[in-house]
């Protein structure tokens, strides 16, 4: 058995207790100063002060890692990203900064259909390695935990593909991918006017695949006006449902469409984007406790009102935040952002943002039982700051703090290897 022990945690957030957290229930972190963790193999068996925890450790038989000086907190989970997909589009993020908008760029071809034929063209080993870089990124950020979409093929071939590859990295790299089928991401040309029927053929072509290939546990759709409206989503979701997948729904982004009522009728674990969820929306999602996914990235890259996260907040919603990376509204995964963009232009608290990127991340992909958070039983994903309180996270803006993180017990990334 290997055995770890960090101790003398200037401050070590553990985000205890039930998951995901509510309201003003997301402002406990849990914080323990002087902190320290037991780790026996990939699981945490003790979490407390040091001077609680030096009481049961016999020095000689362990790894002693001194956190001195240092803010220690659980991996990050990132719950919303689109990180396998082929092909770039710098050139719609000039049209945008030359005043076009999101969906008039995708009304002439561009948008998410652009990124179908470089994703069909990519071999599943290219789009491994492709993911693979893209994962080394987020796991310099802290993120022990991320969710990719397939959504890029929207015919059964692409689809297999992305969520293979995906499933490989989920074997081969030490963040921990959960897979997400999003075969209704958008309306190809030749399926305008037709969309329940695409519907239907991802429903009875391409999903009992991935069901049978154990591909995917999430199903999701682009719920949007001049994608796919509220009625045919609801049959997706309940369809998808019947068939085993828990749900997702992109909701709510653009226009207010009653996506987030939506995702309280179905059931689904998180709604996400709900820039313009409704009040009543934002009601019935707290009352049928589905997770509040907001992306503040993407709507700091198309110049959009944010969504209203304090609101949801003080009406008692769990609010989770991520990242988005895609190739195309958003093109970033830094947590630093999320960080300042929570903070300075969402008026949550520091403690707030640090719930939304652990352990309501962790439920937004139920994994709330095993990660999120910093207590016995559970994962040993650890993350290490190199200043000695949270406050350094939104205070040092923008620039990633992260040392040294820890991924099932063993050390996996630290600054002075890169």
């Amino acid at each position: 058995m290997k055995k770890r022990y960090i101790r003398h945690a200037s401050e070590l957030v553990t985000c205890k207790g039930k998951a995901p957290k509510h309201g003003k229930e997301m402002a406990d972190i849990g914080l323990i100063k002087d902190g320290a963790v037991i780790i026996h193999d990939d699981k945490i068996v003790a979490v407390g002060t040091t001077e609680e925890l030096d009481k049961q450790v016999n020095a000689e038989e362990y790894e002693v890692l001194d956190a001195s000086g240092k803010t220690v907190l659980p991996g990050f989970v990132d719950s919303h990203t689109h990180f396998v997909f082929g092909g770039y589009r710098a050139d719609e993020f000039s049209w945008r900064l030359n005043g076009d908008s999101y969906m008039s760029i995708m009304e002439r071809g561009g948008g998410i259909n652009a990124t179908v034929n470089p994703t069909r063209s990519a071999t599943e080993e290219e789009l491994v390695e492709a993911g693979r870089e893209r994962l080394n990124r987020m796991l310099e950020f802290g993120v022990t935990t991320v969710e990719g979409k397939s959504g890029y093929g929207m015919d059964c071939e692409t689809e297999l593909k992305q969520l293979r590859a995906m499933k490989k990295l989920d074997e081969i790299h030490p963040v921990d991918v959960v897979r997400t089928f999003l075969g209704p991401h958008s309306v190809l040309p030749q399926w305008k006017g037709k969309e329940r029927e695409f519907i239907e053929k991802q429903l009875t072509e391409v999903m009992p695949k991935v069901r049978e290939e154990d591909l995917a546990e999430f199903a999701d759709i682009f719920t949007e006006k001049n994608v796919f409206s509220v009625e045919d989503s609801e049959y997706y979701l309940t369809e998808a449902k019947k068939m085993g997948f828990k749900l997702k729904i992109h909701a709510d982004e653009i226009y207010q469409l009653g996506g987030a009522e939506l995702s309280a009728r179905v059931g689904a674990v998180s709604a996400d984007h709900l820039l313009k969820a409704s009040d009543e929306g934002i009601r019935q999602m707290k009352e049928a406790g589905v997770i509040s996914t907001l992306l503040p990235a993407t709507a700091f890259c198309l110049k959009e009102e944010y969504a209203p996260g304090r609101k949801m907040i003080d009406e008692g919603c769990a609010v989770a935040l991520a990242s988005d990376l895609n190739p195309g509204s958003c093109f970033t995964n830094s947590i630093p952002l999320l960080v300042a963009l929570g903070c300075i232009y969402m008026n949550m608290s520091i403690e707030e943002v640090i719930t939304a990127l652990t352990i309501n991340g962790a439920a937004a992909v139920d994994r709330a039982d095993r990660v999120g958070s910093l207590e016995p039983g559970k994962q040993a994903d650890i993350v290490f700051l190199k200043f000695p309180s949270i406050h350094y996270l939104p205070y040092h803006t923008g620039i990633n703090l992260v040392e040294t993180v820890i991924k099932n017990g063993e050390t996996v990334y630290h600054k002075e290897w890169v």
